[in-house]
């Protein structure tokens, strides 16, 4: 059966009410075919987040609904493995103590977490840089090292992207310090590679279809407006920090902290980016128009969040989702030049060698 996330806005609640509404949920689900399994409280947001196997979403809010009349704000199909790679649980916490009065499980465990994620230049990419022999001795050394730290920092591997590493901290000064062991044992290779970090941290379920989907795409933006060997962080992550945590990380590695209109420039350029990548019509007027800014605000904030003019990040942004097609065996040059928005295959083969120093045909042949 379906698994499956739910938000629902509470401020104010408390973790006796999230287990009495808990119960309620357990007395009726076999009527609706779910099966209420566990939940998470963030009280310091308002936000509690419900993991329930049921035929369909709508099962889920009409349960929710008959039982309290609490209807989910939210509501996202989960995958289980994910859920226990970011979260760590899909049942009830093994600490969580009945109390004996009103034999309720109270319990209060947060769903925030920080998000690491690592990246790579492309494999293929790499290849033809340095051969296969050396990009598999390299690309071998920076997996066994972010393992290792990560295990050693409290992290959890939620998956290996073919270019990076996804991970899942409870901590931001946890976060930050395997980054910072990352890219010091990596130091002499991590230019060779292109390795890049994006630091940043939200709830589970949050205007995406996937689990921590809106944080993971942030970060990993992040990590495409780093230089090599840097670790980028929002200013959610910078904000979660105690004094004691900034001079630990203050002194070493090369960081950026974003400020906070720089963040909220970026989530609006992101998805900006994501909704017209695709379209070839979509221009630098269009770009204004979305986001309502001048055309010399929106080339001054461009610059100064992500080092690149609003044309040139619009082009980076095509050029980087035709290596993710272009890694599909099935793919051509001329459907993936006007599935990412260029005009033509000649020029998209210009931007493409010009950017990556290799052809996009000796890309799409080359094997990892």
């Amino acid at each position: 059966m379906p698994l499956f996330m739910d938000l629902h806005i509470a401020p104010g609640v408390t973790p006796t009410q999230v287990a009495e509404a808990h119960i309620q949920d357990v007395k009726i689900q076999e009527k609706y075919g779910c099966r209420a399994m566990t939940y998470w409280i963030d009280e310091d947001k308002g936000c509690v987040f419900c993991l329930i196997e049921a035929p369909d979403k709508e099962s889920v809010k009409l349960m929710h609904e008959k039982a309290h009349g609490l209807i989910p704000n939210e509501v996202i199909q989960v995958n289980t493995d994910l859920v226990k790679a970011f979260l760590g649980r899909i049942k009830d916490p093994e600490n969580a103590i009945e109390q004996p009065d009103t034999h309720l499980k109270v319990f209060s465990d947060p769903a925030f977490r920080v998000i690491l994620v690592s990246k790579t230049l492309d494999a293929r990419l790499l290849q033809h840089r340095l051969g296969k022999e050396r990009t598999q001795e390299l690309l071998l050394l920076y997996s066994t090292i972010v393992r290792d730290e990560s295990r050693n920092h409290g992290g959890r591997e939620v998956y290996l992207k073919e270019d990076g590493f996804v991970l899942s901290f409870i901590s931001a000064s946890q976060s930050m310090e395997c980054a910072l062991a990352v890219q010091g044992k990596l130091a002499g290779a991590g230019g060779l590679i292109g390795l890049r970090f994006g630091l940043h941290a939200g709830v589970p379920v949050n205007k995406s279809n996937s689990i921590f989907g809106t944080t993971i795409r942030f970060a990993q933006y992040l990590c495409n407006i780093s230089k090599d060997n840097q670790v980028t962080t929002s200013h959610v992550v910078r904000n979660l920090y105690k004094d004691n945590d900034w001079s630990l990380t203050v002194r070493q590695g090369d960081i950026r902290w974003l400020t906070a209109p720089e963040e909220n420039f970026l989530e609006i350029l992101i998805d900006t980016l994501d909704k017209n990548w695709h379209n070839p019509d979509f221009d630098i007027p269009d770009f204004c128009r979305v986001m309502s800014v001048s055309k010399p605000q929106l080339y001054r904030k461009c610059i100064s969040a992500t080092g690149m003019s609003p044309n040139s990040l619009l082009r980076e942004y095509r050029l980087q989702q035709s290596l993710n097609l272009l890694r599909n065996e099935d793919r051509n040059i001329s459907q993936t030049t006007f599935d990412t928005g260029f005009s033509s295959p000649s020029y998209f083969t210009k931007c493409f060698q010009k950017r990556f120093g290799v052809q996009p045909l000796a890309y799409l042949k080359t094997r990892a």
